[in-house]
Parts: structure tokens; C-alpha cells; sequence
């Protein structure tokens, strides 16, 4: 029957005679210290790889979806809560995994730095800048690079950056943050002419002393500009 019997009995059943993969989940959580991005890794305390830095990630479960593995992942392995991910690729060279072969949907989220505690298969979790992550188990070092093309690259359509931010923020804050992504540096007067012309940014009545000297005007991210602009094909360009 085309490689399916089916079986009969209380409840029909099928079996198929190819070897069924086994599916993990992995997250690669970008966080913002103030000047430079960082990402949460994992130290592993099992074989394969015990020792080794990795995402946070594992098994999924017969009875979860893929984001429901993901956020119990994240959670169990370094105490995360409530992160809003998004899944960017899946992960199938036949080689990746020494367990066997093991399919990989991954994850990333950007999220405001918290503290984190390694738990489950973890031994330690902690936050690394992205100069100074050392080489990954698995595949997680292609892993990372992918993440962070597609996060320079949906940054351009979604205010995604933003979440990395306190709800009012300085000019300042923000262009660290947007040159951590994208690794790059702006001239400050133009970075700041070219958002307020497209008007995202609600200027406050509001400042704070970021020197001992100087005061900073705060700013609020004007979401519904955002997506109106966003409506019309809108792309954002530095």
C-alpha cells in the first residue's frame, strides 16, 4: 500500500516503513546590555557535548507544538519566561546532531536582559556578547549567523528593536542599539533627522541627565505611525 499498512483493530493505526526523525527546538535569545548585543547561551551538562555552550533547547514533546517546546525549553534551561519568539529556520543536515538524525526548528526573540539560571539539561546559563561566544556545540554556530541575518533583515520592516528598549528612551539609546544589530555607525544628527521625518517617534516633555552636564529629551515609539507607513510597502533605510 505505497509503503503504509494499515492495521485494523479498536482504532486504526499505520505504520510506514521509513525511519521517523526525531524533532528538537532551540532559541537564540538576543538581549541589549546598553551598548552592545548579547545572546544567551547554555552550558551543556550532558553528553553529547557536556561542557560545550549551545542554545537553550531540546526534545519536543508528542503533545506540544513547536512553540510550546521552545518556551518550556527556554524556560526549564535558564529560567526565561513569557518571551515572544519567532521562528526563523529549521535546521536538517544529516550530520548535525551525534544522537542521530534530529531535525531542529529554531527560534529567536529579542528581549530586555534579566537574570538567568541554568536548569534541567543545563548546567549554566549566561549572557555573552556576540565578540566573545565561543564555538557552539552542534550546528548552533550557523545557527547564530542565520539568526542574526534574518534579524538585520526584519529590522528594516518591524520595529522589532524596540522591545529591546525601555517604553521612553533617548535618541542616544536608540542608535546604540539599531548599530549593535547591524553593526555599523551613524552619524548621530542624520540617524535622528531621518526618524523624525518618518514621525514613529513621539517626543516627550521629558528629559534625563545622561552626563553630568547634559540633558537628553526622552521619546516614545509611535507604534500606530509604524504601521500605518507599514501599510503602504513602507521600508526603513539608514
Amino acid at each position: 500500500m505505497n509503503g503504509m499498512e494499515e492495521k485494523s483493530g479498536e482504532g486504526k493505526r499505520y505504520c510506514y516503513d521509513y525511519p521517523r526523525p526525531s524533532v528538537t527546538t532551540d532559541c537564540v535569545i538576543f538581549g541589549f546590555d546598553g551598548t552592545r548585543l548579547r545572546v544567551l547561551l547554555v552550558e551543556r551538562g550532558i553528553e553529547p557535548f557536556k561542557g560545550r555552550w549551545a542554545f537553550p533547547g531540546g526534545f519536543l514533546q508528542m503533545e506540544e507544538s513547536a512553540e510550546e517546546g521552545a518556551l518550556r525549553e527556554l524556560q526549564e534551561e535558564t529560567g526565561l519566561r513569557d518571551a515572544y519568539i519567532r521562528q526563523f529556520h529549521a535546521f536538517s543536515d544529516p550530520g548535525r546532531d551525534p544522537r542521530g538524525r534530529v531535525l531542529t526548528i529554531a527560534y529567536y526573540a529579542l528581549v530586555k536582559m534579566q537574570e538567568v539560571k541554568g536548569g534541567d539539561d543545563a548546567a549554566k546559563a549566561e549572557w555573552f556578547a556576540l565578540d566573545e561566544v565561543p564555538s557552539l556545540a552542534f550546528d548552533h554556530d550557523l545557527m547564530l549567523r542565520t539568526a542574526l541575518k534574518e534579524l538585520r533583515r526584519q529590522i528594516h520592516f518591524e520595529p522589532i528593536g524596540f522591545e529591546l528598549l525601555n517604553d521612553k528612551f533617548t535618541i542616544k539609546e536608540l542608535q546604540l542599539l539599531y548599530e549593535a544589530i547591524l553593526d555599523v555607525r551613524f552619524d548621530r544628527r542624520n540617524f535622528y533627522n531621518k526618524l523624525r521625518h518618518l514621525e514613529i517617534l513621539t517626543p516627550l516633555d521629558e528629559t534625563v541627565r545622561n552626563s553630568p552636564k547634559r540633558e537628553a529629551f526622552l521619546f516614545s515609539f509611535n507604534k500606530s505611525k509604524y504601521d500605518e507607513l507599514k501599510q503602504k510597502g513602507f521600508r526603513l533605510e539608514f
